[in-house]
């Protein structure tokens, strides 16, 4: 029987803004989860939709991890650098049939969902079929899919729970390249956590309905599978997430041990209130031995005030 592999964790920030508290809520959570098992933590910039990138927020968002007192191991990839990598899978993907073409917009896929029921609210992240069998050329700029099943994707969130769903009623075929030539999100994060060995994935839990697909990929391509861990996602009282226009930790670095303590406080791990005014260094030193993922309850939000 094979030893398990190492543990090795990973922060992946998208180089859109400034740190803000809801990415330093993953980052601290997965950086003390690596260090708990002795692992490696990796920080990766998911730079892939240049589009939304802007420009020296990857130093930024370095240097507020910096602060923060973060050491991470490894060196620092950035996914904008890897389209060769991301296409041989693709291939692989088109060589056994599980992609093809569409060229669907989305007031179509309304107006379909609509001829089809009704009285249902229209839901985007479902795709009716549409292109499935039109054998659009996968050469054109149209967007790519991925074929899926009426496979249940099943597994155990160490926060959340059991979770499973339906692949094609609740998902349908998903876009793994987009019309505008872009590389999509959910293709290529499971790529990158294949090719740097990622064992353990500790992210928000807006990123649960996402995981479903990228087991379904890691499947496809025969990768090894990682365990995943969602934690609730910091919401304002109006109902918005916290976004890299609000609670900006730029305007905020000069009081790094506070919102570290704060970060603590709400991954439930019940921070000394002294514990605030100390060193950044102290506070890692207390939370190293006094970690416990298991506080943290399984919600989905939390409201900051």
């Amino acid at each position: 029987m094979s030893k398990p592999a190492p543990y090795r964790g990973r922060f992946a920030p998208s180089p859109s803004g400034e740190l803000h508290f809801g990415s330093l809520i993953a980052a601290v959570a997965s950086y003390l989860q690596a260090r708990a098992h002795k692992g490696e933590w990796l920080v990766r910039i998911e730079d892939i939709d240049e589009a939304r990138t802007v420009k020296h927020s990857d130093q930024h968002i370095l240097q507020a991890l910096e602060l923060f007192g973060f050491e991470w191991d490894g060196d620092i990839i950035y996914q904008s650098q890897r389209k060769s990598l991301y296409q041989d899978y693709l291939d692989a993907l088109i060589e056994n049939k599980q992609v093809f073409a569409c060229d669907c917009t989305r007031s179509q896929l309304r107006q379909k969902a609509e001829r089809q029921n009704p009285d249902l609210v229209f839901n985007p992240a479902v795709y009716p079929g549409i292109c499935r069998n039109k054998a659009l050329s996968l050469t054109k700029p149209l967007s790519l899919r991925c074929l899926t099943s009426t496979t249940n994707i099943c597994f155990n969130d160490q926060v959340q729970g059991d979770y499973q769903v339906n692949l094609a009623q609740d998902c349908g075929d998903f876009i793994i390249k987009r019309r505008d030539g872009f590389f999509a999100y959910q293709l290529v994060v499971v790529i990158d956590d294949a090719e740097q060995g990622i064992t353990d994935i500790v992210r928000g839990a807006d990123l649960l309905s996402s995981t479903p697909q990228q087991i379904y990929l890691q499947q496809l391509l025969s990768l090894t599978p990682v365990s995943y861990t969602h934690l609730p996602v910091a919401m304002q009282k109006n109902g918005s997430k916290l976004s890299k226009s609000h609670q900006d930790l730029a305007i905020r670095k000069q009081i790094p041990a506070e919102i570290l303590h704060s970060v603590l406080i709400y991954l439930q791990q019940s921070p000394p209130p002294e514990l605030a005014s100390s060193r950044v260094s102290e506070i890692w030193q207390w939370a190293f031995e006094n970690w416990n993922i298991g506080k943290i309850r399984p919600r989905r939000e939390i409201v900051i005030d």
